[in-house]
C-alpha cells in the first residue's frame, strides 16, 4: 500500500450536530491514490453533496447556513430595524393617550426644603409649567434673599438660573397656603420636628411627595410613617419619590429616570404626570417600603465603597463589596414585604450604582475619606450637607436584628462609623467569614 498522504475532509452527517456547528470536519489521513484528485467522501457517495441542503440536515431556525456573510448581516439589522420601529410606534401611540389634566389643574407646588435636591425638584417642577406658582420654604434667610432677589440658591446652585416662577419664604403659612402638591426635602432626622412646627397649616388631603431618604434614628421609622404620624393623619396622601438622581444633574437637565411610589395608584400616576418630561423619565410603583428601605440602605452602602476606594482595595474588592451590599439590601427588604423587583429596579439597583460608584455622591465621599485615615468628626463638620447613610446606618443594623436578618457589610459600616472599628479590622474580618453559598 502506498505512503500516507496529506489529510482529506470527511463530512460528519451526523443528526446529532448542533446548528452552532452545522459542518463538523473530521481529519483522516487515507493512503494516497497515484494521480487521483482529493476526494470528499460523504456517506460513501463518490460524489461532492447538492448545494441545497438535504432533508436529513437538521436546519437552524434563524439562520439559513448556506447564506452569505453579506446576506446575514442584511438579515439581521432589517430585524434590527423592524424592532426599533415597532418600539417608536409603541411609544408614540402612549405619548397620544397620556393625559395632561394634572399639569393643567395644579396651579401651586410647595417645597420644604432649600437643600440640593429640594432646590433642583422646585426648578424642574417650575420648568414644567411657567404659570405654576413654586414656593420654597427654607428657614436660611440668607438662602430665601437669594432665591427672590437674584434668582438662584447661592449655597448649592449659585451659576444656576432658577426660573421666574420660583420664589422662596420662611413663612410656612404663605407657602402652604393654597398648594396643590407638596414635596418634602428636609433630611430625614430632622423631619418630625420640622413637620410638626409646620402642621397647623398642612390641609388634610394634601399630598406629600418624599425625597428624603434613610430612617429616623431612634424609632427607626421611614418617611411614610413619620409624615402621617407627626401630623396625626393617617390618611395624608403620600408618595415616595426615589431613584438615581443627583441634582446637579437635574438642574442641568440630564436624561434621569426615577419611581414614584405609593400605595393610591392613582396619585402615582397623578405624580407621575406631574413630574414627567422629556428629561425625566417618571415609572410608578405600589412598593412603598421597597423603594423606600432601598434608598435608606444604599447610603450605608455607599459609605463602604467610598471606604474600599479610599483604602485602594481594588476593582475586584469594589464589585465583591457592592455585590454582597445588594444581597444584604434584599434580604432585609424582602423580610419586610418589600418586592424583590424592587430591590433590582431603579430605587435599588440603579440608586445603589450611582451612589457607589460616582464621586458626586455624599454618602461615598464619606466612606473614601474614612478609607483615607481621616475622622469621622472632622469630615462631616467641613460638609455642607447632609450623609443620610451616617446616621441611617444605626438604625438600619436595628431593623436587622428586629427582622432577625445577617448584613455582614453593613453592620461593619455602623461599627466603623461608631469608632468601634477601623476599616483595616473590618476589611480582615470580613475576609475571614466563613465560606458559605450564595444565597
Amino acid at each position: 500500500m502506498a505512503a500516507l498522504s496529506e489529510p482529506v475532509f470527511l463530512l460528519n452527517l451526523n443528526p446529532l450536530f448542533t446548528s452552532k456547528n452545522p459542518y463538523p470536519i473530521h481529519f483522516l489521513n487515507l493512503p494516497k491514490l497515484p494521480s487521483k484528485p482529493l476526494v470528499i467522501a460523504t456517506c460513501c457517495a463518490a460524489t461532492p453533496p447538492s448545494p441545497s441542503p438535504s432533508p436529513s440536515l437538521p436546519q437552524d431556525s434563524d439562520q439559513n447556513p448556506f447564506q452569505t456573510s453579506s446576506e446575514r448581516i442584511r438579515d439581521r439589522r432589517k430585524v434590527v430595524r423592524l424592532a426599533w420601529e415597532k418600539l417608536v410606534r409603541w411609544s408614540r401611540s402612549w405619548r397620544s393617550k397620556a393625559k395632561t389634566d394634572v399639569l393643567e389643574r395644579t396651579k401651586k407646588v410647595v417645597v420644604l426644603g432649600g437643600g440640593s435636591f429640594g432646590t433642583a425638584m422646585a426648578a424642574h417642577v417650575a420648568n414644567r409649567k411657567a404659570q405654576m406658582e413654586v414656593s420654597l420654604l427654607v428657614r436660611d434667610p440668607a438662602v430665601c434673599q437669594s432665591i427672590n432677589e437674584n434668582h438662584c440658591n447661592y449655597k448649592y446652585f449659585p451659576e444656576h438660573k432658577l426660573p421666574e416662577n420660583v420664589t422662596a419664604t420662611s413663612d410656612a403659612k404663605t407657602a402652604l397656603l393654597g398648594a396643590d402638591y407638596c414635596l418634602h426635602a428636609v433630611p430625614v432626622q430632622f423631619s418630625a420636628s420640622f413637620i410638626e412646627g409646620i402642621a397647623e397649616h398642612v390641609d388634610p388631603g394634601l399630598p406629600f411627595i418624599s425625597l428624603s431618604k434613610g430612617l429616623e434614628l431612634n424609632t427607626l421609622r421611614m418617611m411614610s410613617q413619620i409624615i402621617p404620624q407627626t401630623l396625626k393623619n393617617p390618611r395624608q396622601p403620600f408618595v415616595a419619590l426615589s431613584g438615581p438622581s443627583f441634582a446637579l444633574e437635574l438642574m442641568n437637565k440630564l436624561p434621569t429616570a426615577m419611581v414614584v411610589a405609593s400605595k393610591d395608584k392613582k396619585l402615582a400616576n397623578a405624580v407621575q404626570q406631574l413630574l414627567a418630561s422629556s428629561y425625566l423619565r417618571i415609572s410608578t410603583s405600589s412598593d412603598v417600603t421597597g423603594v423606600e428601605i432601598a434608598g435608606a440602605l444604599k447610603n450605608v452602602l455607599a459609605i463602604a465603597a467610598g471606604i474600599v476606594d479610599g483604602m485602594n482595595l481594588g476593582n475586584n474588592s469594589m464589585a465583591a463589596l457592592v455585590a454582597q451590599g445588594c444581597s444584604e439590601i434584599r434580604w432585609l427588604a424582602t423580610k419586610m414585604g418589600a418586592k424583590p423587583a424592587t430591590i433590582t429596579g431603579l430605587s435599588g439597583t440603579g440608586d445603589i450604582m450611582l451612589t457607589c460608584f460616582v464621586n458626586l455622591s455624599r454618602n461615598r465621599t464619606v466612606g473614601v475619606r474614612l478609607g483615607s485615615g481621616e475622622k469621622l468628626e472632622d469630615i462631616l463638620s467641613s460638609m455642607n450637607q447632609v450623609a443620610e447613610g451616617v446616621s441611617t446606618a444605626g438604625a438600619v443594623i436595628a431593623l436587622a436584628q428586629k427582622y432577625n436578618v445577617k448584613m455582614p457589610v453593613l453592620t461593619a459600616i455602623a461599627r466603623i462609623i461608631d469608632s468601634e472599628l477601623t476599616p483595616k479590622k473590618a476589611v480582615l474580618e470580613l475576609m475571614s467569614l466563613p465560606q458559605v453559598e450564595e444565597v
